[in-house]
């Protein structure tokens, strides 16, 4: 039996949007008193938006704020500038390099996100962002017209929970509406995304490419999973 899906839950980072720096953002940035090359920033980025466990070393205190810096603006901000600064930042430039992740302004939307969104509303399918993070997204959205054409928002700080915790994605699914198995999420993590699998939701992957080496991924996710986008 064919189920008709009537609403998709979409990942932020690395799934509608990337996090990708410019040159500028490390002009005058030294890591350890050595100017910042191309190899540290990138591992820096990495640091900033996909770390899997202790990627530098922490307290008791400082791990708390690690594990915990989804679900609180001060966590999150005291967690990714212990970081910066035990990978040999400078605090002013640690700071620097902070404001400018939590800045919506910095995120780049994959050129198929704003008509993927557009698409769906159209055809009467539900939307919802379900992110695991710390600042408000939605100016990201506003910046390539597409806010309008998310139903919901539902972001880990603002409701008490990170995924693959089952209850952010059935926030979600109560506030579009729609049951679990007529739902699809979208993500880039298995273990994080993949958790909407456990409320009965269907799942698609996708590759948490440079925006410029990833033109219809979504396109295809949605296609693939039998929605004409």
């Amino acid at each position: 039996m064919v189920v008709m899906i009537k609403a998709v839950l979409f990942d932020f980072s690395g799934t509608l949007f990337r996090l990708e720096e410019d040159e500028s953002w490390f002009a005058g940035i030294a890591v350890d008193e050595r100017e910042v090359d191309g190899h540290v920033q990138a591992e820096l980025m990495r640091r900033l938006t996909a770390p899997t466990g202790r990627s530098v070393q922490m307290s008791d205190e400082q791990y708390h704020a690690w594990v915990n810096r989804d679900l609180a603006p001060h966590l999150h901000r005291e967690a990714y500038l212990h970081v910066l600064r035990e990978s040999g930042l400078a605090d002013h430039h640690a700071v620097e390099l902070y404001e400018r992740v939590i800045d919506p302004d910095s995120w780049t939307a994959y050129p198929d996100t704003a008509t993927v969104l557009k698409t769906l509303k159209q055809q009467g399918i539900k939307t919802a962002v379900v992110s695991n993070i710390a600042f408000d997204i939605r100016p990201a959205f506003a910046a390539i017209g597409a806010k309008d054409d998310v139903d919901e928002f539902v972001l880990s700080f603002e409701v008490g929970a990170v995924k693959p915790n089952a209850a952010i994605f059935t926030t979600a699914l109560d506030r579009l509406g729609v049951a679990a198995p007529d739902a699809l999420m979208v993500g880039d993590s298995e273990e994080a995304d993949g958790g909407a699998k456990a409320v009965g939701c269907r799942f698609a992957l996708v590759d948490p490419l440079p925006t410029a080496e990833r033109p219809d991924g979504l396109l295809t996710a949605l296609t693939t999973s039998g929605i004409q986008a």
